[in-house]
């Protein structure tokens, strides 16, 4: 059975998913690539904020995207 993948940004705080893949440019893809986001990542929404930025734990670290960044980075839920 395959779980759908959904944009980044639809997750909501303190929910968990994994990493899908990517519909972003190179050089952001690059950069989020070195700061540990690949797919099969786990990752954690910590906070959003209205200004339209979210905070994420990715491999222990704090991580801050613009959500018109994530919506073009897609997870798949933890069962």
């Amino acid at each position: 059975m395959c779980t759908p993948c959904k944009p980044l940004s639809c997750i909501m705080c303190g929910e968990k998913a994994v990493i899908s893949s990517f519909q972003l440019p190179c050089s952001l893809r690059d950069r989020l690539f070195s700061l540990g986001m690949i797919p099969g990542t786990e990752i954690c929404c910590l906070h959003k904020r209205k200004g339209g930025l979210a905070a994420y734990s990715v491999r222990g670290s704090v991580i801050a995207l613009r959500l018109s960044d994530a919506m073009f980075i897609f997870v798949k839920n933890i069962i």
